[in-house]
């Protein structure tokens, strides 16, 4: 017979998850060690919310659910964000918090806190572990996990529950039972394709859904069958080629999207989640048709017609009837260039919009960018192209600092063989500075380009534009080579173009863990950037 936490590691590992990430307390060391003994790799982090950040982005990668521990309790509390940034961001974690006994947990104070009520509101599930329960515990949490919309599950384990005894099982049902898919039919298919053949000039934004349903193939036949313009959400960047005639970017909610969007007769949303949207207004008033894998229940995009299926057949069985076009190359090009140009304004030293450019030559197709929130998210959304899905992950829905580190280290994981750039500011980049040791001691090898800004550098731009005096936004400097060595990685600092693009290839090529640290001269020299992209951004 098995113990409660055997049972657990061993529907991880049926589950395709190899490893487990966090910080453990005394009562998860039962747990690692059942990890060892299945030959499963324990990454210790050096904070409970960066490793949930790793799990939660591995899962999302794999489909497969990251699993993250931590001890009760300060633990636990510290892992909020993290399994937060899962919640928000649709990714398949499964959250594992150590408890105190029942007995204690029932008369002590010391360390005692109710963390089912503290995760309740950022979990799609969450239970307390016991020996009667955990085979359908288990089950629950990765099934839950990984149904769409992904997303977290946390599972409390109390000490006098860990070693126990488990009971039961699930008989010989396999832990991911096999999902049978039915094609739509004609019926279901006449109202789509009525408001399709209808259209002369359809457009289509494509969200997380397509990814969950693994349609990129599909809807890239969908846009191309209509000759439609490709609008993409942040966190779907890649789900079409970037470099494809048709992709226009990304949908930022602002005036230079809305000029093309409002040419078209048909709006078509395609696995759109609404927490990838700014928290604007809808602002067209032309038919939507919403093909959706989950019912979008949210009303913030008005669909005069709603299909819910899976994406991947659903694409194909439209594909398949609907009308032929050809009228969304021209202005998908022209709103790439337009954009391209209000981001062409001069400055001196590096600037963020050229360091992208010079990134994107630089390193190979297959770069997998992760990317934290500030200057480095603002250029590298229209700045990186992207040509496959998944290749460029970022914190949308709760879009938190200190996520690029560790979300680099799960492409690592995930993807062995490729080369991974992490995008981050300095202020961010201190908020993630301790993985730098679990980067070299796990052998992850990244190259983390980080924006040295001196300080908080879109913060500092918002109060020049409130008129204010920066203060209270500076770090002053860092001893980028000093830090590095500390923690036994390179370090390559830069001023120029030239430099920085030498330092990438150097690093791209090392495999170690390095720190190329550009020096952006005066962040107040790509204010009217700043300010071009923020009005492309939000109209």
């Amino acid at each position: 017979m098995s113990s409660v936490v055997e049972v657990l590691v061993e529907s991880f590992e049926q589950a395709g998850t190899p490893f487990i990430v966090g910080i453990p307390g005394e009562e998860s060391l039962e747990m690692i060690e059942a990890a060892r003994q299945r030959g499963m790799r324990f990454i210790l982090m050096k904070q409970e919310s960066a490793g949930a950040m790793l799990a939660a982005t591995w899962g999302e990668i794999t489909g497969s659910p990251g699993v993250c521990l931590s001890t009760r309790a300060p633990g636990a509390a510290n892992m909020v964000l993290g399994v937060t940034h899962a919640w928000m961001d649709r990714c398949p974690l499964i959250a594992i918090t150590d408890q105190c006994a029942g007995p204690a947990y029932a008369t002590g104070l010391r360390q005692r806190l109710d963390q089912l009520a503290l995760y309740a509101p950022i979990t799609k599930w969450n239970s307390s572990v016991n020996a009667e329960a955990v085979h359908r515990q288990a089950r629950r949490a990765i099934l839950t996990a990984t149904a769409h919309a992904p997303g977290p599950v946390q599972l409390d384990i109390p000490a006098d529950e860990r070693m126990k005894e488990a009971v039961g099982g699930m008989g010989s049902a396999p832990l991911l039972p096999e999902t049978a898919l039915i094609s739509p039919d004609a019926i279901s298919l006449a109202a789509p394709l009525r408001l399709l053949k209808a259209a002369k000039r359809p457009v289509l934004l494509v969200g997380l859904g397509t990814l969950w349903s693994k349609a990129s193939a599909e809807l890239v036949a969908f846009a191309e069958k209509l000759g439609a313009p490709v609008f993409t959400t942040t966190k779907c960047k890649g789900v079409i080629p970037e470099d494809h005639a048709l992709s226009a970017g990304c949908i930022f909610g602002g005036q230079m999207e809305r000029k093309l969007i409002s040419q078209a007769d048909l709006i078509i949303t395609v696995g759109l989640d609404a927490v990838e949207l700014q928290p604007l207004p809808w602002p067209y008033t032309v038919p939507v048709l919403a093909l959706s894998g989950v019912r979008n229940l949210d009303a913030i995009v008005p669909a005069t017609v709603e299909v819910c299926s899976d994406l991947k057949g659903l694409l194909t069985a439209l594909c398949h009837s609907a009308p032929e076009g050809a009228w969304g190359e021209k202005p998908a090009r022209a709103f790439r260039q337009e954009l391209d140009a209000a981001l062409e304004s001069p400055g001196k030293g590096l600037t963020p919009q050229r360091l992208m450019d010079i990134a994107r030559s630089v390193l190979p197709r297959d770069t997998i960018a992760t990317c934290d929130v500030g200057a480095g998210r603002l250029f590298s959304v229209p700045k990186w192209p992207v040509y496959a899905p998944r290749d460029y992950l970022v914190s949308n829905g709760i879009a938190s600092m200190g996520f690029a580190v560790p979300a680099a280290m799960a492409a690592r994981i995930a993807h062995p063989q490729r080369p991974v750039v992490a995008f981050i500011g300095d202020g961010s980049f201190l908020m993630a500075i301790a993985e730098l040791h679990t980067c070299v001691k796990e052998n992850l090898p990244i190259t983390i380009l980080v924006l040295d800004n001196g300080g908080l550098g879109v913060m500092g731009l918002k109060q020049e534009l409130k008129g204010a005096l920066r203060y209270g936004t500076d770090l002053g400097g860092i001893h980028w080579e000093h830090l590095a060595r500390a923690f036994g990685a390179d370090c390559i600092k830069v001023d120029s173009e030239n430099a920085l693009g030498d330092a990438l290839g150097v690093a791209a090529k090392s495999g170690r863990t390095t720190i190329v640290a550009a020096k952006i001269v005066n962040a107040s020299q790509y204010l009217e950037q700043y300010q071009t992209l923020l009005a492309a951004q939000r109209g």
